[in-house]
């Protein structure tokens, strides 16, 4: 697929994060009009891995509302989110104002990250949990942070892991509650799926508009070799079998207040630290 197909593609997938936002901000899943705590949406480990902030400069790239960038702020770093979405950006800054939470947000496509921030570099670069499936390509966006990274500088990634991926959100007609493999647990060879979904992932009413969108699938070799590639060092790879939301009706709650599922016990999300 050429490069003019994919940012083809990817507009495509921008007017869709249009269209989800207004279903976003008044939907439950968000929880928007309830107190806002954007600290939940983050795992023990995560924060493990993140280590001190305060005073750190944090670029959180493809954030969406920026629920999980204001978390950011709240430690004391100098934040920054970047989302390709207006209508997300919008949304963020509002959110932010709401919560008095200094963050500053960007609308950009990842990809034009280095010239959307004027070549600014980070000490911290953050993405994930349903960002990674809307890039068609790794290499490129690998060499994309090691140019937002500062020496020294690290890279957060967590993901849902591919194995999630694979096993899909519900059972097809007839079938029982079992999870059954359904997609790829690796890459497709660069293959865009589309989507025509009337309702996203969170509740809410239909999405109006633009309902087409296209992810591609990563496996983690792929994501480890795009890094390593762009001249990133591997600190640390932590698999996770809880997610911050039940995404199944048998999944049971724990003591973080994140989800699980019944044994046997398998990795639900991945967090993959990287240093320039």
């Amino acid at each position: 697929m050429t490069t003019d197909e994919h940012a083809r593609l990817m507009r495509a997938n921008e007017a869709n994060w249009d269209a989800r936002t207004p279903v976003h901000l008044a939907s439950d899943f968000y929880g928007l009009d309830r107190d806002l705590d954007p600290a939940r949406w983050f795992g023990a480990f995560e924060w493990a891995d993140l280590g001190e902030l305060a005073g750190r400069e944090v670029l959180h790239l493809q954030c969406h509302l920026g629920t999980e960038t204001l978390a950011f702020a709240q430690r004391g770093a100098r934040a920054v989110g970047l989302d390709f979405s207006a209508a997300s950006v919008a949304a963020a800054r509002d959110i932010a104002a709401r919560a008095s939470l200094d963050v500053e947000y960007v609308r950009a496509n990842v990809y034009d990250a280095v010239e959307a921030l004027g070549g600014r570099e980070f000490d911290v670069v953050y993405t994930g949990k349903g960002a990674l499936c809307y890039l068609p390509d790794l290499e490129r966006w690998a060499g994309i942070v090691g140019r937002l990274l500062r020496p020294g500088g690290r890279l957060y990634v967590v993901e849902f892991h591919p194995l999630l991926n694979a096993l899909g959100p519900k059972a097809g007609p007839g079938e029982g509650p079992e999870l059954l493999l359904r997609h790829d647990c690796l890459g497709a060879g660069g293959t865009a799926v589309h989507r025509d979904g009337t309702h996203t992932y969170t509740d809410g009413p239909a999405v109006a508009g633009a309902t087409d969108s296209y992810e591609w699938a990563h496996g983690i070799s792929e994501v480890v070799n795009a890094l390593t590639g762009a001249g990133l060092t591997i600190r640390r790879l932590t698999e996770s079998d809880e997610l911050p939301w039940p995404r199944w009706s048998r999944m049971e709650r724990t003591e973080s207040g994140w989800w699980r599922l019944p044994e046997p016990r398998i990795p639900l999300l991945y967090g993959l630290l990287a240093s320039r």
